[in-house]
Order: structure tokens, then sequence, then C-alpha cells
């Protein structure tokens, strides 16, 4: 994807109304996303149903799709984003905010085929550098997951059997890169 020559300051660009396919803000430009396709779509279902399965019923943490997160000189739209229960934005009656203002303290991104490994990485390590706990690069076509942690190491998940590794407060989530596989099996 290419950069929409920038025209416009964060606080411009986020007063624009959201359009699809959604664009992030990246140190002054504008970058296109591209539309998930089948097994993206899949993927981010899934996994957001697994987390939230494990982390909203105690008030963990919750899992949100496509959620606008605006900090530093950026406004990022990951695929998934993990909040933990106490930095969600509420309004004055209780509800969840419109506008999170703050790296996730989990990131997840599903690799489309024509997006750039690359820029999404930077992503995610602009996200731990601004303390996410952890950040997970899912590449369907590779079959294989990246596991980026607050130290910003990188690890390769590529065994079926081989567990992923999930931020602290979400240890109770037992998920194999097989089940993330087999989730896109229909027959």
């Amino acid at each position: 994807m290419t950069a929409i020559a920038p025209s416009l300051s964060l606080e411009a660009f986020l007063q624009q109304p959201e359009r699809k396919p959604y664009q992030e803000y990246i140190e002054g430009q504008i970058i296109p996303k591209p539309m998930p396709q089948g097994r993206h779509s899949r993927i981010q279902q899934k996994l957001i149903t697994a987390i939230n399965a494990v982390t909203e019923p105690d008030k963990i943490a919750l899992a949100l799709p496509e959620l606008r997160c605006s900090f530093g000189d950026r406004s990022l739209v990951p695929d998934i984003a993990v909040f933990s229960w106490a930095r969600i934005p509420l309004t004055e009656n209780g509800e969840i905010g419109d506008r999170f203002n703050a790296a996730p303290d989990w990131t997840i991104e599903i690799l489309s085929p024509e997006q750039s490994s690359t820029r999404v990485a930077s992503n995610i390590l602009y996200c731990l550098a601004a303390e996410s706990e952890m950040g997970w690069l899912i590449d369907p076509k590779e079959r294989l997951v990246q596991v980026f942690d607050g130290d910003r190491r990188i690890i390769s998940i590529e065994q079926e059997g081989d567990r992923l590794p999930t931020p602290n407060f979400a240890q109770s989530l037992n998920l194999s890169l097989g089940t993330l596989w087999n989730w896109l099996k229909l027959a």
C-alpha cells in the first residue's frame, strides 16, 4: 500500500469521518489498510471470541476488532486491539468510550496478501515502545505467527503443536498454532 501525500495534522486527520478501507496516520503520512479477506476475517473473528471468552467474564481485558488507537504521532487500526479492563476509556455513564488514545496492551495483526510485513511489524514495535505488553503478527500464507514481547524480541512460532505465548493477563488462553490454522477449515 502506498501512502497518500500528507496534508493534515494528526488532529485534523482524526476529525475526518471514518472510511473503508481504514486509513492509518503514521508520522505525517496517511496509509490505507487493505480490506480483510476470507482467511483474515475468519482468524480475526475466532481469535476475538477466544480471547474474550477467557478475559471478559472476569473483567480482565477486552478484545476489539479494527479499533482506532491514537497515540504519539500515529493513529493505528490494529486488526485486534486488546485492552486491559482498567485501561478501557469510559463515558460519564460507564459505557465504553469511543476514543482510545493509547496503545493496546496486546496488538494483533493478521497479514493480508498485499500488505507489507515490515510496515505491520513497525506498527507493532511502535505499540511496544508505547508500553504494549505484546504483539502478534499472524501470517496465514507462511503459516506462522511472529510474537513480539515487551523487550521487542521476536520469536516465530511455526510448529502446529506449539502453544502461542500470550500476555500475562491472558495466560488462561491456551491456544496452539494448529488450532489457529484449523479455524480456517470449514469441512
